[in-house]
């Protein structure tokens, strides 16, 4: 049959983690058609800062992951254009006080021996990295594997190299919402059903982000996905007033907090255009996108109290989009043993950028046969299942 109808794994979400994954399986010999009900990068990746981070996290499976995206990403900045700004500009992590310190320099010990690299920079040294900081911080952890990218343009070119020489075809549907999975008698996947039809295929990928909780749901399976909001403030383009990624103590809290209500923490940073990005904000409000003028207040107020030479630029506009959250903070990575033939690539909530190609990578060699780069079997998606009394527990 034609491509078009029968490739060998169909993609659902065109957003840089369905762009890793079609990537390493086209790469890999497969063909991939990858759908999408909206644009490229139009979710979470299009509203997303590009942080490439191993420092906001504790020493575990996620940070694993991490590790080994970390140095997918390196490679890939050799193969993709320089237009998607991969920069090894390091993060900065500071603190208010010695107790906030403390916190910072117990959690350093844990990742360096998880092979995370940083150093301590006393608080009268913080300035000869960031001049702009304010002069009272206790001190701080220098984190020199921190990158960033532009998340859109990262994605985009994920898709265009996967169709490149040496690789296997790759078909984009964009505008099309998937509005079934299908199925055969035995409850094997067979493909997906679109407003335009049906696409067949024996492997389906859940890259839906923020969605991946309804896909689930289409394919007759429970995924606990939620949106988490989040607010962005951009500045006007400046000169590099901000070299690293720099945020505080309470950051690394908030991004390992299940709390629904609003948390801000401060995250600035510059960008090669010239505008500094500021955030962070969360909050679990479904898909709500009215403008939330307390959240902003309190980020610029932070903001300015870390760089108070930011009280004096305008901040031009802002950008609102949602997080794929789960419950346990971990994302979803892998086969659905409850059907065959689904695969979920989802629910990475803020990291997803930064955790993209050690996710492809895993869904491409999963289909492939290849060998895996670490344990999955923290990202099981049926984890979250709860069997009825006296039913065995799914281990």
């Amino acid at each position: 049959m034609p491509m078009r109808n029968s490739p060998d794994l169909i993609v659902v979400g065109a957003g840089v983690v369905g762009a890793a994954c079609a990537y390493y399986a086209a790469r890999s010999g497969l063909s991939v058609t990858v759908i999408d009900r909206g644009p490229v990068a139009g979710g979470t990746t299009g509203a997303g800062e590009g942080n490439l981070l191993v420092s906001d996290k504790e020493p575990g499976p996620e940070l694993e992951l991490a590790l080994v995206s970390a140095q997918l990403w390196r490679e890939l900045s050799d193969v993709l254009p320089p237009r998607i700004e991969y920069e090894t500009k390091g993060g900065l992590v500071v603190a208010s006080d010695d107790a906030s310190l403390k916190v910072l320099r117990d959690l350093a010990a844990r990742q360096e021996r998880a092979g995370v690299k940083n150093q301590q920079v006393a608080g009268d040294r913080l300035r000869d990295l960031e001049p702009h900081l304010s002069p009272d911080l206790a001190g701080g952890f220098h984190y020199p594997q921190d990158a960033q990218v532009q998340p859109a343009l990262a994605a985009a070119h994920l898709l265009r190299a996967a169709g490149g020489k040496g690789s296997g075809r790759v078909l984009l549907r964009l505008g099309e919402e998937v509005t079934g999975v299908l199925k055969d008698a035995g409850g094997e996947v067979r493909g997906v059903r679109t407003a335009t039809g049906e696409v067949h295929a024996p492997c389906v990928v859940n890259a839906a982000g923020t969605w991946g909780g309804r896909l689930a749901g289409l394919a007759g399976v429970d995924l606990p996905v939620l949106p988490r909001r989040g607010f962005v403030l951009v500045t006007e383009p400046l000169p590099r007033v901000v070299r690293h990624k720099v945020y505080t103590a309470d950051y690394v809290a908030d991004v390992a907090s299940g709390s629904a209500a609003l948390q801000t923490s401060a995250v600035v940073e510059g960008t090669p255009a010239g505008p500094v990005l500021i955030g962070a904000s969360r909050e679990r409000v479904g898909f709500d996108r009215t403008l939330s003028v307390e959240a902003l207040r309190r980020l610029a107020a932070q903001a300015t109290r870390l760089f108070p030479v930011l009280s004096r630029v305008r901040a031009i506009r802002t950008y609102a989009g949602f997080r794929p959250y789960l419950p346990d903070h971990l994302p979803a990575i892998g086969p659905d043993p409850r059907v065959p033939g689904l695969l979920h690539a989802c629910g990475h909530e803020g990291a997803g950028i930064g955790l993209a190609p050690a996710t492809g990578l895993i869904v491409a060699r999963i289909v492939s046969g290849g060998e895996l780069p670490m344990d999955i079997a923290p990202f099981r998606p049926d984890r979250f299942e709860r069997a009825s009394p006296g039913a065995p527990r799914t281990p």
